[in-house]
């Protein structure tokens, strides 16, 4: 496995494997990589002759009041991790390689209705980070195929429509979300859930479930019968609540009926661990 920590490294060395019919799969993280990027790595390898990760905390995505000092940094055990994962090229940039000005006074990407709701209302400026530095690292590792979680379905969706815009010859494919045996989804934020918050953060993928099987049922009623006591239901339990909505895949709009393909996307904070979650239903 190579790791690359410049962008010169990085043209140099993906110009040595790449051959003319040679397809090129990336996974961009922020490390502290876990078995859901892991599953990712496994996809991009299915699809790809070689497979790129890259490793970079990008400040451009975090608010001030956010965790960017504290975010878990830890690129030995990553890199580690990524060898066994049989991953070619690592590409682990400084901040000055992709914001040579500073993240402030960058020029930002901004999706708009899919990016100005549900997370984007709730953390200005996030996706823009997001869809920035993913369009950065498009353009520095030119590949064919790019890999992201389902767990993050917003994130999703927004570069699924950022690379649909900007006309960007890349195949966005999403990896379903990894989760523990008690359903929690993975996340490199898990680790911040004191015992007693893990034992009982499992319960935002239980609500989503029940509140999917009551949107569903036969004599199903209008979403917010069923998602307002939900809510009530976790907060009592000790969560605080940032959203549980049901959106369209589409455009995100809010809806009171499944008419067409939707999910279920929450967001909730136990102490100072911020946790997202989503589950897909598709119109009858």
């Amino acid at each position: 496995m190579i790791v690359a920590s410049t962008p010169s490294a990085l043209t140099a060395h993906l110009a040595a494997l790449r051959t003319r019919s040679a397809t090129v799969s990336f996974v961009p993280t922020m490390g502290n990589l876990h078995a859901g990027h892991l599953a990712l790595m496994q996809q991009a390898r299915q699809h790809a002759e070689i497979v790129v990760a890259s490793i970079f905390v990008n400040p451009m995505q975090f608010a001030a009041n956010e965790d960017l000092a504290t975010y878990p940094r830890t690129m030995e055990a990553d890199l580690a991790a990524l060898r066994e994962a049989g991953v070619d090229i690592v590409f682990t940039p400084d901040v000055t390689d992709i914001y040579p000005g500073g993240s402030a006074l960058h020029t930002a990407i901004h999706v708009p209705v899919l990016g100005d709701s549900l997370c984007g209302r709730d953390r200005p400026g996030h996706f823009d980070g997001v869809c920035t530095v993913v369009c950065k690292l498009f353009h520095m590792v030119e590949p064919d195929i790019a890999v992201f979680g389902e767990k993050d379905l917003q994130q999703l969706l927004i570069i699924k429509q950022m690379v649909s815009d900007l006309g960007l010859p890349v195949d966005v494919q999403s990896g379903a979300t990894q989760r523990a045996e008690d359903g929690l989804a993975l996340s490199s934020r898990n680790q911040y859930l004191s015992d007693a918050e893990r034992a009982l953060a499992p319960l935002l993928w239980q609500t989503l479930q029940d509140c999917a099987q009551a949107l569903t049922a036969p004599a199903t009623s209008e979403a917010e019968r069923v998602l307002k006591p939900a809510r009530d239901a976790l907060q009592h339990a000790g969560f605080a609540i940032d959203y549980l909505e049901l959106r369209t895949l589409s455009t995100l709009d809010a809806v009171d009926h499944v008419t067409e393909d939707c999910a279920l996307f929450i967001a909730a904070r136990l102490g100072r661990t911020r946790l997202i979650d989503n589950i897909q239903i598709l119109a009858p």
